[in-house]
């Protein structure tokens, strides 16, 4: 099966799973892009998370694993206390290394390899969080001619996060929670 030509990576920590639930349901089930959430979580919520999403979803939620390659119309979600790396030919790894902004998996990591991988067909949102995870990442995403978003701060339970990422990264949207599955909707259709 070929993987997905377009890639769309969100990722959150303290307060970002509001909007992600939010989004869930405007998505349209015909998807032409994986999508990939990264949340800063604990080991023992892996199955909680992914049968809450797949309650919200047309589309198939799953936990990524170790070469897998990245399908369309599927979200993924990155394992706990590992990070998540795009490979070049659209498949995952998984890596067990230090934690990055004192997180694992971390934002960083997941958006730069897939800035890599992905390029310019690729879209990063960062959601709300409690520290600096995603601002670097944003920035390689940037720089690799992909799209960058951020949650408006003034709708993030915890605005750290994307306040951070506004005043350090080159940002393209500012988007309320209502806004992003519209906004992933056209995203995945360039």
């Amino acid at each position: 099966m070929t993987t997905a030509p377009y890639l769309i990576v969100i990722g959150g920590s303290a307060g970002g799973l509001h909007p992600i639930l939010t989004l869930l349901p405007g998505l349209v089930a015909s998807l032409p892009a994986a999508i990939l959430i990264v949340l800063h979580r604990q080991s023992h919520y892996e199955s909680v998370l992914t049968d809450l999403l797949s309650a919200k979803s047309a589309l198939p939620v799953k936990e990524a694993s170790e070469k897998e390659p990245l399908l369309p119309a599927t979200i993924y979600i990155a394992p706990a206390d590992y990070h998540l790396l795009i490979e070049t030919d659209h498949t995952f790894s998984l890596d067990d290394s230090e934690k990055v902004n004192f997180s694992r998996p971390s934002i960083d990591v997941t958006f730069t390899s897939a800035a890599l991988a992905y390029g310019s067909r690729m879209t990063a949102l960062l959601l709300s969080g409690a520290n600096t995870d995603g601002t670097e990442g944003l920035i390689d995403v940037h720089d690799a001619g992909g799209t960058t978003a951020v949650q408006d701060p003034a709708t993030a339970d915890s605005d750290y996060m994307p306040r951070q990422a506004i005043l350090h990264a080159p940002v393209d949207i500012i988007l309320q929670p209502s806004e992003m599955a519209a906004f992933i909707n056209r995203m995945a259709e360039v």
